[in-house]
């Protein structure tokens, strides 16, 4: 089971790291092409959720692996299946339906690495 909520923890960084660094270096009118719900944000609030990704995707890899604060990374885990949560809710409101099956696979990925890692198997 270790095994596996690494994989999940590896999966979950690599998707938010690129998804985190995607916001933070691309400007809001060229993200809104690829991503419509990006026109109901402003440039700040974009960077903004793309640094608490960067930090999320940090967060469940680097404690674990340095053994400094492992508590961090169910922590993180949790605040990324919030982001989802956020998400989700935007997708729903803006009734991009198409767009909910990737929020629901992270959401499900960082919910089992919070799960794993602040109950049976922790670091």
């Amino acid at each position: 089971m270790n095994i596996a909520l690494w994989v999940a923890a590896g999966l979950l960084a690599a998707g938010f790291l690129f998804s985190g660094l995607l916001k933070i270096l691309t400007p809001r009118e060229k993200l809104a092409q690829r991503m419509a719900w990006a026109s109901d944000f402003s440039q700040g609030q974009i960077r903004g959720i793309g640094a608490v990704e960067l930090l999320g995707a940090i967060g469940v890899i680097v404690p674990g692996i340095t053994k400094i604060a492992p508590i961090l990374v169910p922590i993180a885990a949790t605040g990324l299946a919030l982001v989802m949560i956020g998400a989700s809710v935007t997708h729903i409101r803006r009734k991009e339906y198409s767009e909910l099956a990737s929020n629901v696979v992270l959401f499900a990925l960082a919910v089992f690495v919070a799960w794993g890692r602040f109950g049976p198997y922790p670091l």
